[in-house]
Parts: structure tokens; sequence; C-alpha cells
């Protein structure tokens, strides 16, 4: 992960399928979605732990949450995957990499074990995103889109060009003409 995502500020999923991990409009589901063009497609990073975990913000401001409640009670073991703003963060924000083949290709699992995955059910579940220990591998990899870096800041004598930083990362976002 640190050769991977270490100057990594804002990444798209994209799941094994084709579908990009997105944060949906009512700011507390994710689903996935073939349009990885949207604002709600973009996550940006943040380290934890030296960064051996990670959490992933929305363009709402809120992380991408491991939930415990249950996706489909008595059907599946999956649990939910939401957008929360937590007074305190906690572990269940908090996602590990584990990279696997492909440099771009990972497995994002919680300090319980259990992965993010897309959900491969049928109509209405299709397109909505779990976490839990899956019988397949495959269906846990994620490839990876890094759209923007940290700066590698560098010591400069002058700087009278240097260039402004971008606005913060909002689903308002508006690119400047």
């Amino acid at each position: 992960m640190e050769h991977l995502l270490e100057k990594a500020k804002i990444i798209r999923l994209k799941t094994h399928n084709g579908k990009y991990l997105i944060a949906s409009k009512d700011e507390k589901s994710v689903r996935q979605s073939r349009d990885g063009s949207s604002v709600n497609a973009l996550w940006s990073v943040e380290f934890v732990d030296n960064q051996h975990y990670l959490r992933l913000k929305s363009c709402y401001g809120k992380y991408l949450t491991a939930s415990n409640v249950p996706f489909l009670p008595k059907v599946s073991r999956s649990r939910k995957v939401i957008q929360t703003l937590p007074k305190k963060l906690s572990s269940a924000t908090e996602w590990e990499v584990e990279q696997d083949g492909s440099l771009y290709q990972i497995r994002l699992k919680t300090r319980y074990g259990h992965f993010l995955r897309p959900f491969g059910g049928i109509p209405p579940w299709r397109n909505l995103v779990t976490h839990d220990v899956p019988h397949r591998k495959k269906s846990t990899l994620w490839e990876i889109d890094i759209m923007e870096t940290h700066l590698v800041h560098r010591r400069v004598q002058s700087a009278p060009n240097f260039p402004q930083l971008p606005k913060a990362f909002s689903c308002a976002f508006t690119e400047h003409v």
C-alpha cells in the first residue's frame, strides 16, 4: 500500500464488473454505477496508523463506513456499507488495503476481517455495496484510479509563480474554464 496509495489524494474504485463505487445523493447509502465520470465516484483518501489503514471520504464529506446493520436479515451474512460523519471516528470507518496481483488491484478489509464488495444479487439490490467474508475472492477486488495526488513539497527560493491549491473537494465541484 505504501507504494501505491501513499501520495493518493483522490481516487475512484471500480469493481471487477466495471462498476464504480458511488456516494449516493441521499448522503447515506453507497452503490455501484457504470458511470464513473460523476463527482460522486470520487473518494478522498485519509491515512490512519502510519498508512496501515485508510479512510475514504465522499464528496459529501462523509466516510465510507462498515455498519453492523444486516443487509438482508436471515438471507445473507452481508452487512450494509454506508456514508457517515460520526462525532468520533472509529474502526468502522477504517479500511486495510491488501494488494492483489496487478499494481492497481486491491481489496479493502475492515479491522474485523470483512471485505468491501459489490453486491451482485437481483434487483433492487444489484447495485448496492456490502461487507462480509465472501465465498469468492474475485468479488472483493477493486481497481484503483488515482485521480489526484498530494503535491511533493520542495524548497523553492522564490515562489511567485507557485500554483494555487484547488478548492476543497465536494459534490458541488465545478470545473473552472
